[in-house]
């Protein structure tokens, strides 16, 4: 059984308190997945950010178990070592303690669904980040019920690690499918928002600059008529991502093939070898 069903267990008996035995610290800078908009746990403003989609289908990995775009010439950071921990978050890290800012996004089942997604722009160490943010992202997502248990078999975890974070004057100044954006305006309230869109989203869904622009504002809440003008207020950070995603069948193979390589005495190859 991986830890993460025993926490999973936990939550179900114990209710929220068992967060304080997990290591589950939601509030810092937490914002929702797609199909809403997610509330910072802080109370101050409303942020909103759409999930990568389900794993790319590159050359010799497998459909989920697969590393989103790295930038040219660096290797990747992100890992399926990373994946493995967010299923069983208990275990010792192996992969790099850097800081990053980072989301944690659930799918579930064949169709895959978003169960959860949030994260944070604050850079965290990835070994207490990736913990935080796992449990978070499972239990928090004030969209979902808390997951359970049952549901494990069917889940898709993915990891994104948040880099080249550039701010621009022009709402215009960033390519789809290469950046994600953050976007910072005022609502018709006064009051300061903020939503984003990871780097894949616009070219998924099949839209240009404004339709983009504006779905992420409606994501935000504002609710006013949206006008030129009004885009050319926004204030607009474009980035990158790295992105790893593995299903929980994947995740028992990698446990299996640790358990068997140790086994014979043999040392496993490094998760990263997909960078």
């Amino acid at each position: 059984m991986c830890n993460l069903c025993c926490l999973l267990d936990c939550f179900a008996v114990f209710g929220r308190d068992c967060d304080r035995a997990a290591g589950a610290y939601p509030g810092r800078n937490s914002l929702g997945g797609p199909g809403g908009s997610g509330s910072s746990s802080s109370g101050t403003g409303t942020s909103a950010l759409s999930a990568a989609p389900g794993g790319y289908n590159t050359a010799g990995l497998s459909p989920n178990l697969s590393p989103g775009p790295a930038s040219a010439g660096r290797k990747m950071v992100v890992s399926a070592e990373m994946c493995c921990f967010c299923f069983d978050p208990p275990r010792t890290p192996r992969f790099t303690n850097d800081p990053y800012p980072l989301f944690i996004t659930w799918k579930i089942g064949r169709d895959k669904r978003l169960r959860g997604c949030i994260g944070t722009f604050s850079a965290m160490n990835l070994h207490s980040g990736l913990r935080e943010y796992t449990l978070t992202s499972a239990l928090k997502d004030s969209r979902f019920p808390p997951m359970t248990r049952d549901e494990l078999p069917r889940l898709l975890c993915s990891v994104s690690l948040l880099t080249n974070f550039e701010d621009v004057g022009d709402y215009l100044d960033w390519e789809i499918g290469a950046h994600g954006i953050r976007i910072e305006f005022f609502n018709e309230k006064g009051s300061k928002r903020t939503a984003t869109y990871l780097p894949e989203v616009a070219k998924e869904k099949g839209w240009d600059h404004i339709q983009t622009m504006d779905s992420l504002l409606r994501k935000g809440g504002y609710k006013a008529p949206i006008t030129n003008d009004f885009r050319n207020t926004i204030k607009l950070t474009r980035y990158r991502s790295e992105k790893m995603t593995m299903s929980y069948a994947e995740y028992i193979a990698h446990r299996q093939h640790h358990h068997y390589q140790n086994a014979i005495g043999h040392p496993l190859p490094p998760y990263n070898h997909y960078s």
